[in-house]
């Protein structure tokens, strides 16, 4: 740390029944009345130096003994007004980082400028300020963190706007050409003179991201500003704006590097009312400028720290610009984001009803669609037909934009195939919420386009979930639910599970069935071609049943109630006493009143080998019902 020593005398000030003064063979004739305290000095050193003290003194009429002046809009304290006093005196004063700032302020207050004094203090403050302060890391940080004890007057004076100037240009400096100590305030302060060498104790910064934990030592606005600058320059890559970003959130924001901005601080402050309120909103300014700093460029920043910022936005009601914002930055690199980021809890005082807020994630899956909209990959038959009757391009040249453009669209299809996976866990995760309604429930299944899930296991597996949440829906209400489901796109295993899954519609169950037994029929090599009905139902589909189901996804933990059991698939009278169940209690396959002759014509479209099965299961059935009957 650099400082400047001024004077030569010896410090002769003392207090003496609550009136400072200074020892001198010379009586006092000023009194000086500074913020509560009383100084009894002497005109001739003071307004020697002084210009205000001179026109004061000419105003106030004198007393018998001494003239008494009042300082009550004095912009610094005490000990900078004595700093002042004592260097009209001649005596030794210190400066450095810490007080410069009080001392130059004092110093305007008091008019001490050339015009009074060749060599007065503000001359002296200034060649300090710009040749030594300026130049230091610390130095300017600790010089900028002592403004806000007097924005106003740092501001006039250029303060404020020199030392973010003078931190923004060694952030786009090489470190090796900056004179700074690393994370100054965590290491000592070496005191040093202006003209000394620089301490040993400290070591060059090893990243590029040196200078962010030092920067958030700032308070918000100075912080604002300083990143302002920064990014200016144009030289800093986006993902350090973001590191910066995520360290200050880190420091100011309770939690927000573990699991977003903790409810339970939120409550504690409540609790004290005006104080709770008052720390409320400063966390809310905190929050909405980090927002605003965030760089427009894609990973800048994580998507899990926006969806914590997104999280605290939420507890701390935040407002909706800031939440719409951090919505579009997530939805544009969602296919980055975990479940559990997802997972943003409903703000308590909306009543909402629901444990998480869906409403917001909808909101990023609409961002994620607007910017997810990739080229076709070809070009329409019509352009193709131009470009071969014109001949304007060469064949090259259109391959190379059909390459280009198929790059791309690969790109974003990659991208909705992790946001379908991640989509439909998180399904899983909210459809345990008792109070999640249906239409939110299906609006956030369909949000994604068909061709972006490769398979329904996992979707099937939220279905369940949310059914066994839901009892009380309606025969309407899960035949609604399962219309988001494609029975072609479920594993062998989601099959067996759904065979005998008592809360699923009829036709559902039907449907399973089917296209289970038509790739059994297919992979049991007894049969060596599907009839041409079944073939045709299959083509029609887009199904090869030569080609076995990818297996299930093992994207999320499924807790051990919703698991899958197969075990009673083995014997025929579990999913032929499931089936006769659901036969009894349903009398219509879909919404427009297929009734039993339309079942029984879709169970002959069975091949040969399932049709037998499902007719030996359903006979021996009706015989163990007879003659549990007559028993």
């Amino acid at each position: 740390m650099k400082f400047m020593k001024l004077g030569s005398r010896p410090d002769t000030f003392y207090t003496s029944e609550a009136v400072r003064s200074v020892s001198s063979e010379v009586s006092s004739d000023l009194i000086i009345q500074v913020k509560g305290s009383r100084y009894l000095l002497h005109k001739f050193p003071l307004l020697s130096k002084c210009l205000r003290l001179q026109r004061l003194c000419s105003e106030y009429a004198e007393s018998s003994q001494h003239q008494i002046i009042q300082l009550h809009d004095f912009p610094s304290g005490v000990e900078a007004f004595e700093l002042c006093a004592k260097f009209c005196y001649g005596i030794t004063i210190t400066l450095s980082a810490h007080n410069i700032v009080a001392a130059r302020c004092a110093a305007e207050y008091l008019q001490m400028t050339e015009d009074v004094e060749k060599g007065n203090l503000i001359y002296k403050l200034e060649v300090f300020f710009n040749s030594c302060i300026l130049h230091g890391w610390r130095d300017s940080i600790a010089t900028l963190q002592s403004t806000k004890a007097f924005p106003l007057w740092s501001e006039d004076l250029g303060i404020t706007g020199r030392c973010i100037d003078a931190i923004a240009s060694k952030v786009l400096t090489h470190p090796s050409k900056v004179s700074l100590s690393h994370s100054y305030s965590r290491r000592g302060r070496d005191d040093m003179s202006c003209n000394g060498a620089e301490s040993l104790r400290h070591g060059k910064p090893g990243n590029k991201g040196w200078w962010a934990e030092d920067i958030a030592e700032l308070g918000i606005d100075l912080f604002w500003r300083t990143m302002i600058g920064i990014k200016s320059g144009g030289r800093i890559p986006s993902n350090l704006i973001g590191d910066a970003l995520k360290i200050y959130a880190a420091k100011w924001l309770p939690n927000i590097s573990k699991n977003g901005y903790s409810k339970q601080a939120a409550s504690t402050s409540d609790s004290d009312s005006d104080c709770g309120n008052d720390l409320t909103s400063k966390h809310r300014l905190i929050l909405e400028t980090i927002v605003s700093l965030v760089p427009a460029e894609k990973g800048a920043t994580s998507s899990s720290f926006l969806l914590k910022l997104l999280k605290a936005a939420n507890i701390l009601n935040a407002s909706s610009s800031s939440k719409m914002e951090l919505a579009k930055r997530v939805g544009l690199q969602l296919e980055e984001a975990t479940v559990g980021d997802l997972l943003i809890p409903s703000v308590p005082h909306e009543a909402k009803g629901t444990r998480y807020d869906v409403d917001i994630v909808m909101t990023i899956l609409e961002q994620f669609k607007l910017q997810g909209q990739s080229p076709p990959t070809s070009p329409p038959r019509s352009k193709l037909g131009n470009f071969q009757r014109r001949r304007s391009r060469s064949a090259e040249n259109i391959d190379f934009e059909f390459q280009e453009s198929r790059r791309s669209s690969s790109a974003s299809h990659s991208s909705k195939l992790k946001v379908a996976k991640l989509v439909d866990v998180y399904l899983q995760e909210v459809g345990r919420d008792v109070n999640l309604p249906l239409a939110k429930f299906i609006a956030i299944a369909e949000a994604l386009p068909e061709f972006a899930r490769l398979d329904h296991d996992d979707l099937y597996r939220a279905i369940d979930i949310y059914l066994k949440a839901h009892p009380d829906l309606n025969k309407s209400e899960r035949k609604r639910l399962c219309r988001i489901l494609d029975c072609k796109k479920l594993s062998m295993e989601a099959c067996m599970h759904a065979a005998q899954n008592e809360l699923l519609p009829l036709r559902v169950v039907v449907q399973v069935l089917f296209f289970e037994q038509a790739r059994a029929a297919m992979a049991g090599g007894k049969v060596t071609d599907l009839p041409s009905n079944i073939r045709a139902l299959l083509a029609s589909h887009d199904i090869d049943p030569t080609r076995p189901p990818p297996p299930l996804s093992a994207s999320s933990i499924i807790p051990a109630d919703d698991q899958w059991s197969v075990s009673g698939l083995k014997s025929p009278k579990s999913k032929m006493s499931t089936l006769r169940m659901k036969l009894e209690e349903d009398d219509d396959l879909d919404d427009n009143g297929i009734g039993r002759s339309s079942r029984l014509k879709a169970l002959c479209l069975l091949p040969t080998r399932p049709k037998r099965m499902l007719s030996k299961l359903w006979s021996n059935n009706r015989s163990s019902t007879t003659a549990s009957e007559k028993n």
